[in-house]
Formats: C-alpha cells, sequence, structure tokens
C-alpha cells in the first residue's frame, strides 16, 4: 500500500511539472486539484501532529509513513495556483499569492525543506526528535496561511 502512496505521488508530481495552464482546463479545475493535494497532505500531517502533542501513542513506524507522504504531496498543490483562482471566503488564497508570487513561491519552498527534514527525523524513531520537526514544519504551514490565506 505504501509503495502504491509513493508511486501515486511520484507520478502526480511529474504531472505538477508541467506548465499550469496545460494541466487545468478550467480555473475551478485547479482548485480542485490544489485543495484534494492539500486535504491529503494535511490528514497525514495531522496525524504526526497528534503523535507530537500526545493526543494519541507514538508509533515511529507510522510517523515515518505519514511524514513521507507529507514530504511527496507538499511537492504538488503548488501547480493549482494559477491566475484567476483567489478568492475573498475564508481559507481561499488573497490576491497577494500572486502579487507577491516571489514571497509565495519561497514560503512554498521552506515549507517542503521542512517535511523533507521532518520525514528524516521521523525515521529517527525518537518523539523529541519527531516534535522539534514538526514544530518547525508547522511553522512554515502557519506563516503562509497567515500571509497568503483569507482568515
Amino acid at each position: 500500500m505504501k509503495s502504491l502512496i509513493v508511486a501515486v505521488a511520484t507520478v502526480a508530481g511529474l504531472l505538477a511539472a508541467l506548465p499550469a495552464t496545460a494541466q487545468f482546463q478550467k480555473p475551478e479545475d485547479a482548485v480542485k486539484y490544489r485543495k484534494a493535494a492539500f486535504t491529503v497532505m494535511g490528514a497525514h500531517f495531522g496525524r504526526i501532529g497528534a503523535m507530537s502533542q500526545g493526543r494519541v501513542p507514538f508509533d515511529g513506524a507510522a510517523a515515518a509513513a505519514n511524514a513521507e507522504i507529507v514530504a511527496e504531496m507538499s511537492k504538488l498543490p503548488f501547480a493549482g495556483f494559477v491566475e484567476g483562482t483567489s478568492g475573498t471566503e475564508k481559507g481561499t488564497p488573497t490576491a497577494k499569492v500572486w502579487s507577491e508570487r516571489a514571497k509565495f513561491d519561497a514560503g512554498a519552498k521552506k515549507m517542503q525543506e521542512e517535511v523533507a527534514k521532518l520525514a528524516t527525523a521521523a525515521k529517527a524513531n525518537n518523539l523529541d526528535t519527531l516534535k522539534t520537526a514538526f514544530g518547525s514544519a508547522s511553522g512554515t504551514c502557519k506563516a503562509c496561511h497567515d500571509d497568503f490565506r483569507n482568515q
């Protein structure tokens, strides 16, 4: 199962490398794509967070598997941020995504780097190491949400 998920994520990652105009015929397709990627990423990130916060027992193998999925999924959603897909509703991206694209892209890159570190830390099978890496990764998520997401 884990190999299948990684294979699917890898194929999806390759597709994300294509120009956005070739991927999405309509802006709503781009929105659905990025929401789906963030949903999967968030579900697995939340499982790690529950362990980090002591809400569920620590399971090193589960943490490592979930962190690997998060790291792969972190490469996908940003292809879905195409012109014409900002909004004003809570949870939608602000127009600053496009007017401050370099800053947005730098935030995405920083998040990807931190979740890659989280995946490495999770393999150590140590709760304290996981907590530290989770805190750093979640900080990058919060920073982007604070700057580029309607609250």
